[in-house]
């Protein structure tokens, strides 16, 4: 089964100092079709106006990804870590059974546009957990690189979930396929530019959910930048 998800049709919320997309029901956005896809929850793709950002917060058994695309991200948290997160950086938290954290954007001039990522745990009530690391833009560059992982799988950052996440950057040369495993689910959330998955033409903001493919194909690539997610049933 293949479905596309318009970037058009996600939820939308405009609070001024915050823009966002939400790819699943969030907050004041709900809709029964779109609660999550496999254990992926939210994909809340954020711009957050110069000197503004999220105050003080708690969160509790998910792993939190953030992806920035450009301007920083200050984040500071209850486990003691003042990191700032700029684009090329993956940034994981795993709540577990309990963290406080900020978010803000110091720019006096520039957004910050970043993507927040909602997983679910393979286990609760774990230690909280803090981890960033760079990404090598080169390395992403026609290929799928995996930038998030299982606990002891290859990896970029280590996650407390069944999934693994891969990022790519691909023109119209470039290629890229993953094997996917039985009953797993994939998710393929285009950042930006175009891309074809499986026949499917995507544009920036467009998604695709995918279960029982044994393959994903991307090509014909204009300027793109892609999350692939390899999911839990």
């Amino acid at each position: 089964m293949v479905q596309i998800r318009y970037s058009g049709d996600r939820g939308q919320a405009d609070r001024g100092w915050l823009k966002t997309f939400h790819s699943f029901s969030f907050a004041d956005y709900h809709d029964p079709q779109f609660m999550g896809w496999g254990n992926l929850r939210v994909i809340n793709e954020d711009r957050v106006a110069p000197g503004k950002g999220f105050g003080a917060h708690s969160h509790q058994d998910m792993e939190i990804v953030t992806y920035v695309l450009s301007g920083e991200l200050a984040h500071k948290d209850s486990l003691g870590n003042i990191e700032t997160i700029p684009p090329g950086d993956i940034q994981r938290m795993s709540a577990g059974h309990g963290v406080t954290h900020s978010e803000f954007n110091h720019s006096q001039d520039s957004e910050t546009h970043l993507l927040q990522i909602w997983i679910e745990p393979s286990r609760h009530g774990i230690a909280p957990e803090y981890e960033q690391k760079s990404i090598d833009q080169q390395a992403k560059r026609g290929t799928l690189l995996c930038v998030a992982s299982p606990v002891g799988a290859d990896g970029l950052v280590s996650i407390h979930a069944d999934a693994s996440i891969y990022a790519g950057l691909f023109e119209p040369d470039e290629q890229a396929r993953l094997e996917l495993g039985p009953n797993r689910k994939a998710y393929v959330h285009l950042i930006r530019g175009t891309l074809t998955v499986n026949g499917v033409a995507l544009s920036g903001g467009d998604a695709l959910m995918l279960s029982d493919e044994p393959m994903l194909r991307l090509s014909q690539g204009q300027g793109a930048e892609a999350l692939v997610f390899d999911l839990a049933p």
